[in-house]
């Protein structure tokens, strides 16, 4: 009877004890891939950017439709001179038209490095509030680390929080700035 009742008592101290233990794992699991490509704020931000990507590559091909159409006639003046030198009306229009070639790497340069700023300021702005969220959850649920899935080769699905996290994340985070990062303040000279 003693044996009966010691073992009834232990039982029941183990299974809030093993639910406990399930709950409070050490470790914890978030899909990033599945937070970036799910996450509303992320949708929104990814559809801008390949809007203006697209609109970026169409640039391109106009500046260079353009400058293919400027540029046949001057490189069939200059081929017909057979290595003599041009005269100053065709040198004069040579160099217009270099000046027009640098303008327009120029202006497809500074157009993808205000693309790349943008991106890379999505990118903060997700990234440092998942990973708040992601403290957030592993310090209420006490574990120790959280883990991205796909650094895993194989995880119980108990230990994923990557739902919780994501709801959070839509929550707290409905919409990102779709914007170059900030500049640093230029010092002013004296």
């Amino acid at each position: 009877m003693k044996t009966l009742l010691i073992s009834a008592a232990l039982a029941a101290v183990a299974l809030p004890t093993a639910a406990l233990a399930q709950q409070r794992s050490e470790i914890l699991i978030v899909d990033s891939d599945r937070i970036l490509s799910d996450c509303t704020a992320c949708k929104a931000a990814n559809a801008t950017l390949q809007q203006r990507q697209t609109a970026l590559r169409t640039r391109a091909e106009q500046l260079q439709q353009q400058l293919q159409t400027e540029g046949k006639p001057l490189q069939d003046q200059v081929e017909a001179l057979n290595g003599k030198e041009p005269d100053a009306a065709l040198k004069q229009k040579i160099t217009a038209f270099q000046a027009k070639e640098r303008n327009a790497q120029t202006e497809l340069a500074n157009s993808d490095n205000s693309l790349k700023s943008t991106a890379a300021n999505v990118q903060q702005q997700i990234g440092s509030k998942v990973v708040s969220i992601v403290e957030q959850v592993r310090a209420r649920r006490g574990a120790a680390i959280v883990l991205a899935k796909n650094a895993t080769i194989a995880n119980d699905g108990a230990i994923d929080v990557t739902a919780e996290v994501l709801t959070a994340l839509n929550q707290q985070l409905p919409t990102v700035s779709v914007t170059p990062l900030p500049q640093p303040a230029q010092p002013q000279g004296r």
